[in-house]
């Protein structure tokens, strides 16, 4: 049953092109009982396969600004694996109903972030990846925007997507296309790291990981074949909807609990 719902929720990740560990994690504390730390760990470990690939995939699509990539993916994964022992700390109830906010908060800036996207097209403007439109130095903004991005990954278990390509657009004027693909490299040490924070604190399931992620990325294969042939209306609102759905599914799920 764990194996076959991965499959429909890789579904609804390949078609909204969404990381999705939000609503992962929420189907695993809800649905199947995992306890959140555990679900937490294994999400992100899970994510670690997708982005690898995907990163490699734009990479080769010409979507991927590798100087900045690597150097916010080597500063997030510092924060990562910061976060990961924070959030062991954090009791399990306080810790679903943090994890749930920040999912609804992740669904809101994903709607920000393709009304930013709109604005930038209509206007003409592709962005360009040498230069920052905010009169930040280049470190400054890799080290800040890294290490805030981790942090959020670590403690809540979310791939932090929203956040890391509002930091691509705004503060390294990336275009969408380019702030996608770089957000694969980026998440990418980060899920590496915040899984061994995770393992290393004993919030591990290797069983649990090996269903998630074959079921995930077998349904994520079919439904990016639907991708393009959903009107963009409907594609933005599925962004949008994935993870606050899950945030309101834990948040509900601990209000009935209380």
């Amino acid at each position: 049953m764990l194996l076959f719902t991965m499959f429909l929720m890789g579904i609804v990740l390949g078609f909204t092109g969404t990381g999705g560990s939000g609503f992962i994690i929420a189907l695993l504390v809800v649905a199947f009982g995992i306890p959140i730390h555990t679900a937490l760990g294994v999400s992100l470990a899970s994510m670690v396969f997708s982005t690898f690939t995907g990163s490699i995939s734009h990479f080769r699509e010409g979507n991927v600004n590798i100087r900045i990539g690597l150097a916010m993916g080597g500063f997030g994964a510092l924060g990562a694996y910061a976060g990961t022992w924070i959030s062991s700390g954090i009791d399990s109830n306080r810790l679903v109903w943090m994890t749930g906010s920040m999912l609804i908060l992740s669904g809101i800036l994903i709607w920000i972030r393709t009304r930013l996207a709109a604005a930038k097209q209509q206007d003409g403007k592709d962005g360009n990846p040498e230069t920052s439109p905010l009169p930040m130095p280049f470190w400054i903004s890799v080290m800040f925007s890294g290490i805030g991005t981790g942090l959020l990954s670590g403690v809540f278990g979310i791939g932090s997507t929203p956040f890391i390509q509002l930091a691509l657009l705004i503060l390294f004027g990336l275009s969408l296309r380019q702030a996608v693909g770089t957000t694969m490299l980026v998440i990418t040490p980060i899920a590496i790291f915040a899984s061994l924070g995770f393992l290393q604190n004993g919030h591990f399931d290797w069983l649990l990981l090996l269903k998630v992620t074959v079921g995930t990325m077998i349904g994520s294969y079919v439904g990016a074949k639907f991708t393009k042939r959903a009107p963009k209306l409907i594609l933005r609102i599925s962004m949008m909807s994935v993870p606050i759905a899950g945030g309101l599914l834990l948040l509900v799920r601990n209000w009935l609990l209380v």
